[in-house]
């Protein structure tokens, strides 16, 4: 896979992933198991405030979250910007008792999985979505 085609960047925070080739790899896979091809991804890990900023900019939400996904995809190719703050994944990690790796992978997955169309916002769709989430982890071979 052409390694630029998923990026992994930082704003406002010093944070830089480890393992970037092989989550790179990870996510080419699951995209290609769900028949689409990544067009470009681009991760912008940030702080708390930073994405609360884009919350209440771009989509009128002035709460916390953990991830944004900005879709930019056209038929079978997955483009999008993925916001991620650190600071949730952080807090997300220690409330659900598991590594902050384990966290910041399934927080990464689950916006590629927005990007190939899975939702959130219905209780039956947020099982579904936990659900792959756990399958994609399932896949790590790192």
């Amino acid at each position: 896979m052409d390694e630029e085609l998923v990026q992994f960047f930082s704003e406002d925070i010093s944070f830089q992933i480890s393992n970037s080739d092989s989550l790179s790899d990870w996510i080419d896979k699951i995209t290609r198991s769900e028949h689409h091809l990544i067009g470009f991804l681009n991760f912008i890990f940030c702080s708390d405030n930073y994405l609360l900023k884009i919350n209440v900019e771009h989509l009128n939400h002035d709460t916390y979250t953990d991830i944004i996904t900005f879709d930019y995809s056209k038929e079978d190719r997955i483009s999008g910007d993925i916001f991620i703050s650190i600071d949730r994944v952080e807090e997300n990690a220690k409330s659900h008792k598991t590594s902050f790796e384990n966290e910041l992978h399934r927080v990464i997955i689950h916006g590629v999985l927005h990007l190939l169309g899975y939702g959130d916002k219905e209780p039956g769709q947020k099982a579904e979505m936990r659900q792959k989430e756990d399958f994609c982890l399932s896949l790590r071979d790192f």
